[in-house]
Protein backbone atom coordinates (compact mmCIF):
# COMPACT_ATOMS: atom_id res chain seq x y z
CA UNK A 1 0.00 0.00 0.00
CA UNK A 2 0.72 3.39 -1.12
CA UNK A 3 2.70 5.15 2.25
CA UNK A 4 1.78 9.08 2.84
CA UNK A 5 2.45 8.98 6.25
CA UNK A 6 4.14 12.36 7.54
CA UNK A 7 2.30 14.24 4.40
CA UNK A 8 0.26 17.15 4.07
CA UNK A 9 -2.40 17.36 0.82
CA UNK A 10 -4.36 20.44 0.08
CA UNK A 11 -7.04 19.25 -2.08
CA UNK A 12 -9.31 21.69 -3.83
CA UNK A 13 -12.75 20.89 -4.09
CA UNK A 14 -13.02 18.80 -1.64
CA UNK A 15 -15.72 17.96 0.01
CA UNK A 16 -18.23 16.30 -3.04
CA UNK A 17 -17.54 13.96 -5.70
CA UNK A 18 -14.30 13.20 -6.97
CA UNK A 19 -12.79 16.05 -4.36
CA UNK A 20 -13.92 14.28 -1.42
CA UNK A 21 -13.00 10.78 -2.87
CA UNK A 22 -9.35 12.26 -3.37
CA UNK A 23 -9.46 13.44 0.08
CA UNK A 24 -10.44 9.87 1.30
CA UNK A 25 -7.87 7.80 -0.54
CA UNK A 26 -5.48 9.94 0.63
CA UNK A 27 -5.98 10.35 4.50
CA UNK A 28 -6.28 6.03 3.96
CA UNK A 29 -2.63 6.53 3.34
CA UNK A 30 -2.27 8.57 6.48
CA UNK A 31 -2.01 11.76 4.79
CA UNK A 32 -2.85 15.10 6.86
CA UNK A 33 -5.43 17.04 4.46
CA UNK A 34 -6.39 20.68 4.25
CA UNK A 35 -9.88 20.66 2.48
CA UNK A 36 -10.82 23.84 0.32
CA UNK A 37 -14.23 24.58 -1.04
CA UNK A 38 -16.17 27.41 -2.16
CA UNK A 39 -18.91 26.15 0.36
CA UNK A 40 -18.07 23.86 3.37
CA UNK A 41 -21.90 23.11 3.87
CA UNK A 42 -21.96 21.74 8.33
CA UNK A 43 -18.70 20.17 7.30
CA UNK A 44 -19.46 16.80 8.35
CA UNK A 45 -17.70 15.15 5.03
CA UNK A 46 -14.37 17.03 6.83
CA UNK A 47 -14.88 15.61 10.37
CA UNK A 48 -15.77 12.30 8.63
CA UNK A 49 -12.61 12.02 6.71
CA UNK A 50 -10.63 12.85 9.83
CA UNK A 51 -13.02 10.52 12.22
CA UNK A 52 -12.78 7.11 9.69
CA UNK A 53 -8.98 7.27 9.01
CA UNK A 54 -7.48 9.12 11.95
CA UNK A 55 -5.22 12.06 10.53
CA UNK A 56 -5.95 16.04 10.74
CA UNK A 57 -8.42 17.47 8.44
CA UNK A 58 -9.44 21.01 8.70
CA UNK A 59 -12.00 22.68 6.07
CA UNK A 60 -11.16 25.99 4.65
CA UNK A 61 -13.52 27.91 2.63
CA UNK A 62 -12.09 29.60 -0.39
CA UNK A 63 -12.97 30.87 -4.04
CA UNK A 64 -9.90 29.39 -5.57
CA UNK A 65 -9.72 31.24 -8.64
CA UNK A 66 -9.47 34.41 -5.86
CA UNK A 67 -5.32 35.75 -5.67
CA UNK A 68 -6.07 37.46 -2.57
CA UNK A 69 -8.58 34.15 -0.94
CA UNK A 70 -5.94 31.55 -1.92
CA UNK A 71 -3.10 33.18 -1.09
CA UNK A 72 -4.54 33.88 2.38
CA UNK A 73 -5.65 30.92 3.11
CA UNK A 74 -2.71 29.24 1.98
CA UNK A 75 -0.49 30.84 4.21
CA UNK A 76 -3.01 30.26 7.01
CA UNK A 77 -2.84 26.31 6.04
CA UNK A 78 0.91 26.23 6.75
CA UNK A 79 0.66 28.45 9.49
CA UNK A 80 -1.49 25.19 11.20
CA UNK A 81 0.26 22.06 9.57
CA UNK A 82 3.77 23.62 9.49
CA UNK A 83 4.19 22.30 5.66
CA UNK A 84 2.41 21.42 2.52
CA UNK A 85 3.50 18.42 0.62
CA UNK A 86 0.97 17.96 -1.75
CA UNK A 87 -1.00 20.39 -3.96
CA UNK A 88 -4.25 18.43 -5.60
CA UNK A 89 -5.38 21.71 -8.08
CA UNK A 90 -9.46 19.17 -8.19
CA UNK A 91 -11.53 21.97 -8.41
CA UNK A 92 -13.87 22.10 -11.61
CA UNK A 93 -17.11 23.24 -12.74
CA UNK A 94 -19.11 22.77 -16.19
CA UNK A 95 -21.40 25.02 -18.04
CA UNK A 96 -22.22 23.66 -21.14
CA UNK A 97 -23.56 25.04 -24.31
CA UNK A 98 -23.09 24.83 -28.35
CA UNK A 99 -20.56 27.69 -29.00
CA UNK A 100 -23.32 29.97 -30.69
CA UNK A 101 -25.04 30.26 -27.40
CA UNK A 102 -22.24 30.03 -25.12
CA UNK A 103 -22.98 33.73 -22.84
CA UNK A 104 -19.47 35.27 -21.48
CA UNK A 105 -19.66 34.53 -18.31
CA UNK A 106 -20.38 30.53 -18.71
CA UNK A 107 -17.07 30.91 -20.88
CA UNK A 108 -15.27 33.17 -18.26
CA UNK A 109 -16.45 31.41 -15.54
CA UNK A 110 -14.93 27.66 -16.53
CA UNK A 111 -12.09 29.37 -17.02
CA UNK A 112 -11.55 30.97 -14.03
CA UNK A 113 -12.58 27.97 -11.85
CA UNK A 114 -10.76 25.41 -13.96
CA UNK A 115 -7.62 26.83 -14.77
CA UNK A 116 -6.73 30.13 -13.21
CA UNK A 117 -7.16 28.37 -10.43
CA UNK A 118 -4.49 26.21 -10.99
CA UNK A 119 -2.07 28.80 -11.69
CA UNK A 120 -2.78 30.95 -8.68
CA UNK A 121 -2.77 27.45 -6.04
CA UNK A 122 0.57 27.03 -8.11
CA UNK A 123 2.14 30.04 -7.40
CA UNK A 124 0.77 30.53 -3.98
CA UNK A 125 2.43 27.10 -2.85
CA UNK A 126 5.59 27.07 -5.30
CA UNK A 127 7.66 29.12 -2.86
CA UNK A 128 6.86 26.75 -0.12
CA UNK A 129 7.61 23.69 -1.85
CA UNK A 130 10.97 24.94 -3.88
CA UNK A 131 12.44 25.95 -0.56
CA UNK A 132 11.92 22.57 1.05
CA UNK A 133 13.25 20.91 -2.17
CA UNK A 134 10.49 18.69 -2.22
CA UNK A 135 6.63 18.88 -3.05
CA UNK A 136 3.89 16.83 -5.33
CA UNK A 137 1.71 19.30 -7.60
CA UNK A 138 -1.34 17.04 -9.34
CA UNK A 139 -4.09 19.14 -11.75
CA UNK A 140 -6.88 17.55 -12.87
CA UNK A 141 -7.36 18.10 -16.55
CA UNK A 142 -9.82 15.62 -18.57
CA UNK A 143 -10.32 13.53 -22.18
CA UNK A 144 -12.10 16.43 -22.92
CA UNK A 145 -8.65 18.59 -23.10
CA UNK A 146 -7.23 16.03 -25.25
CA UNK A 147 -10.22 15.09 -27.57
CA UNK A 148 -13.44 17.26 -27.42
CA UNK A 149 -16.88 17.13 -27.29
CA UNK A 150 -19.60 19.25 -28.91
CA UNK A 151 -20.76 21.81 -26.67
CA UNK A 152 -18.19 22.12 -24.15
CA UNK A 153 -15.72 24.69 -25.74
CA UNK A 154 -15.55 26.70 -22.49
CA UNK A 155 -14.05 23.39 -20.53
CA UNK A 156 -12.15 21.81 -23.40
CA UNK A 157 -10.33 24.58 -23.59
CA UNK A 158 -9.80 24.74 -19.73
CA UNK A 159 -8.73 21.68 -19.82
CA UNK A 160 -6.31 21.54 -22.66
CA UNK A 161 -4.89 24.83 -20.75
CA UNK A 162 -4.35 22.41 -17.30
CA UNK A 163 -2.21 20.15 -19.43
CA UNK A 164 -0.12 23.21 -20.61
CA UNK A 165 0.51 24.27 -17.39
CA UNK A 166 1.37 21.32 -16.73
CA UNK A 167 4.05 20.45 -18.78
CA UNK A 168 5.62 24.23 -18.12
CA UNK A 169 5.56 24.17 -14.35
CA UNK A 170 7.17 20.54 -14.32
CA UNK A 171 10.12 22.46 -16.57
CA UNK A 172 10.18 25.09 -14.53
CA UNK A 173 10.40 23.24 -10.78
CA UNK A 174 12.21 19.82 -11.67
CA UNK A 175 15.65 21.18 -10.48
CA UNK A 176 14.13 21.65 -6.80
CA UNK A 177 12.66 18.25 -6.43
CA UNK A 178 9.26 19.50 -7.45
CA UNK A 179 6.80 17.52 -9.79
CA UNK A 180 4.10 18.37 -11.45
CA UNK A 181 1.39 15.71 -13.63
CA UNK A 182 -1.66 15.54 -14.45
CA UNK A 183 -4.79 13.30 -14.25
CA UNK A 184 -6.95 12.80 -17.45
CA UNK A 185 -9.68 11.03 -16.57
CA UNK A 186 -12.62 9.88 -18.87
CA UNK A 187 -15.84 8.88 -18.43
CA UNK A 188 -16.42 8.51 -14.48
CA UNK A 189 -19.39 8.07 -12.27
CA UNK A 190 -20.41 11.27 -10.52
CA UNK A 191 -23.58 12.93 -9.90
CA UNK A 192 -23.47 15.04 -13.17
CA UNK A 193 -23.40 11.31 -15.13
CA UNK A 194 -25.88 9.97 -12.66
CA UNK A 195 -28.45 12.24 -14.33
CA UNK A 196 -28.03 11.34 -18.16
CA UNK A 197 -30.40 9.19 -19.93
CA UNK A 198 -29.69 5.41 -19.98
CA UNK A 199 -29.07 5.41 -23.83
CA UNK A 200 -26.43 7.90 -23.29
CA UNK A 201 -25.10 6.08 -20.45
CA UNK A 202 -24.78 2.74 -22.92
CA UNK A 203 -23.42 4.42 -25.78
CA UNK A 204 -20.65 6.16 -23.59
CA UNK A 205 -19.88 3.26 -22.14
CA UNK A 206 -19.73 0.95 -25.00
CA UNK A 207 -16.84 3.39 -26.83
CA UNK A 208 -14.46 2.55 -23.65
CA UNK A 209 -12.36 -0.72 -24.27
CA UNK A 210 -12.70 -1.89 -20.75
CA UNK A 211 -16.65 -1.58 -21.39
CA UNK A 212 -17.61 0.07 -18.27
CA UNK A 213 -17.32 3.64 -16.53
CA UNK A 214 -14.92 4.45 -14.52
CA UNK A 215 -15.11 5.09 -10.46
CA UNK A 216 -14.17 8.66 -8.21
CA UNK A 217 -12.06 6.23 -6.47
CA UNK A 218 -10.29 5.07 -10.14
CA UNK A 219 -9.08 8.64 -10.06
CA UNK A 220 -8.19 8.69 -6.41
CA UNK A 221 -6.06 6.19 -6.39
CA UNK A 222 -4.42 7.58 -9.49
CA UNK A 223 -3.47 10.46 -7.44
CA UNK A 224 -2.36 9.11 -4.24
CA UNK A 225 0.66 7.43 -6.97
CA UNK A 226 1.98 10.55 -8.01
CA UNK A 227 1.61 12.23 -4.32
CA UNK A 228 3.77 9.32 -3.13
CA UNK A 229 7.23 8.78 -2.87
CA UNK A 230 6.99 5.76 -5.66
CA UNK A 231 6.42 8.47 -8.29
CA UNK A 232 9.54 10.31 -7.70
CA UNK A 233 10.98 10.04 -11.58
CA UNK A 234 7.47 11.41 -12.95
CA UNK A 235 6.99 14.58 -13.68
CA UNK A 236 5.24 16.51 -17.02
CA UNK A 237 2.92 13.46 -17.75
CA UNK A 238 -1.08 13.33 -18.22
CA UNK A 239 -2.39 10.26 -16.67
CA UNK A 240 -4.91 9.14 -18.35
CA UNK A 241 -7.64 7.35 -16.38
CA UNK A 242 -10.62 6.77 -18.84
CA UNK A 243 -10.22 3.07 -19.05
CA UNK A 244 -8.60 3.20 -22.36
CA UNK A 245 -10.61 5.56 -23.87
CA UNK A 246 -7.89 7.31 -25.68
CA UNK A 247 -6.26 4.89 -26.38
Amino acid sequence: MIDLKGKVAIVTGATRGIGLEISRVLASRGCDLAMLDIQLGDGSSISEVAKDFGVVAKGYACDVSNTEAVEAVFKQIIADFGKVSVLVNNAGITRDALLMRMKDDEFDSVIAVNLRSVFVCTRAISRHMMGNRAGRIINMASINGIRCQAGQANYAASKAGVIGITKSNAMEFASRGVTVNAIAPGFIRTAMTEKLPAEAVAKYTAAIPLQSMGSPRDVANAVAFLASDEAAYITGQVLGVDGGLNS
